[in-house]
């Protein structure tokens, strides 16, 4: 009797869904914002500091949300959830390209940022979580790789096309264009949770056996939200993620920190091609080590990887081949953001209540939207250079190392005190 041949199991569907919302929604709008700041503040007449106070805007948004986005994304169906995502953050994109006041982005900042929410900061990793118990440091770096992948091809591409068409058609084209994209991929791929498929996440099956009634009884160890949020390791994560995204931050300002010094908006647009690269790479090798070596260790050498890249750009920044080295590193520290910081607060807590931690903790997340991107804007117009920013990235990454330290020790102290079960 032939033997049947084994399908593939939804868990990747799902993966290859979040790849694509992710690729496009990430590796496209959000990183592609960075290529319209220059020609938007130079055509409206606002300066950086004015103009990406929209992003400060986006990131107060972010945290009003964030305590209710995972409420809301257990109590409705998940694609109805991340389709009306799509459309807010899609369209508010596209809207950028008719106005004529900066104050139309500081309005648009909102939807923009709650549609985003959703799309790129939870729905990825509380998906991944219900979809596999096996090879969730891979499929959470796969996942963000299709944000550098993505960005790699679509990046150049709106360099070119804000070059060429001018930035109000660019936004409208890439803003239409998400929405189109994303919209079927939704509905074709995803799905909450494995039981709404009738089946047991990846990797269940081998270890728990195939009992039917086994994917109610899975058991989630770790920490509670409430012993959580009153843990030194907890501000430590938290911390730790408010810095981490401080310095990811700058690579909104890559394209203006390129044509700062002399490059123009078509070296930018490729150089950012360079650094989704980056992103590709840092995600898919983050969450292999995550799996191999733990989420301490691989977080140590993001953040080697990242001192060495800042002190290119600081030293060597009028090579063109050196600086597209330097921005590549860079991309590769940045994905550290999606990729390492579920994967620490599963680390460090668990995953008995890890949307509520993980959605508490990025809060950090916004509070660096907030204080970092105009900051470094205002810096830019005080000075008229991004090199006491660079500085400041520096110290950041030495200070996030600390905090690690601190997290891990204080994990420590929740299982000694036997709050792990």
């Amino acid at each position: 009797m032939q033997q049947k041949k084994k399908k593939i199991h939804f868990a990747w569907w799902v993966l290859l869904g979040l790849a694509i919302m992710m690729g496009v929604a990430r590796g496209g709008i959000n990183n592609a914002a960075s290529l319209f700041l220059t020609p938007v503040s130079e055509d409206i007449g606002v300066g950086m500091g004015q103009l990406t106070l929209y992003l400060s805007v986006s990131s107060i948004a972010m945290m009003v949300f964030l305590p209710f986005a995972g409420k809301i994304m257990g109590k409705y169906d998940i694609r109805m959830i991340l389709i009306v995502a799509i459309l807010l953050q899609g369209g508010a994109f596209a809207l950028f390209g008719m106005m004529n006041s900066v104050w139309g982005w500081y309005l648009l900042a909102i939807p923009l940022s709650v549609g985003s929410v959703l799309v790129t900061q939870l729905a990825g990793p509380v998906l991944i979580n219900q979809w596999f118990k096996k090879r969730n440091g891979l499929a959470l770096g796969i996942m963000m790789a299709a944000s550098g992948l993505f960005g790699a091809i679509i990046q150049p591409n709106v360099g070119t096309l804000i070059a060429s068409q001018g930035w109000r058609a660019s936004y409208i084209i890439v803003g239409v264009a998400a929405i189109i994209i994303v919209i079927p991929v939704v509905l074709l791929f995803i799905r909450m949770s494995p039981q709404q498929k009738g089946l047991l996440p990846y990797g269940f099956e081998k270890a728990e056996g195939n009992d039917s009634n086994a994917a109610h009884t899975v058991e989630h160890k770790g920490v509670t939200a409430a012993v959580a949020k009153k843990s030194l390791a907890f501000y430590a994560l938290l911390f730790f993620l408010f810095l981490i995204t401080a310095v990811a931050s700058f690579a909104q300002f890559i394209a203006p920190y390129a044509q700062s010094i002399g490059y123009d908006v078509q070296f930018a647009g490729n150089v950012m091609g360079v650094f989704m690269f980056g992103v590709l790479v840092g995600s898919l090798v983050f969450g292999f080590l995550t799996d191999k070596m733990g989420a301490k260790k691989t977080t140590f050498l993001s953040m080697f990887v990242g001192l060495i890249s800042v002190f290119l750009l600081i030293f060597l920044p009028d090579n063109p081949l050196v600086f597209s080295v330097a921005i590549g590193l860079f991309g590769f520290v940045s994905s550290s953001v999606g990729t390492l910081g579920p994967l620490l607060t599963t680390s460090i807590f668990g995953i008995k209540e890890y949307g509520a931690i993980y959605g508490t903790a990025a809060l950090g997340l916004a509070f660096a939207g907030i204080t970092a991107l105009p900051a470094y804007g205002f810096v830019f117009d005080a000075t008229g250079s991004y090199l006491y920013v660079l500085y400041a990235v520096a110290a950041m990454i030495l200070l996030s190392v600390l905090l690690i330290i601190i997290a891990f020790k204080g994990k420590e102290t929740l299982e000694k005190a036997g709050h792990w079960d």
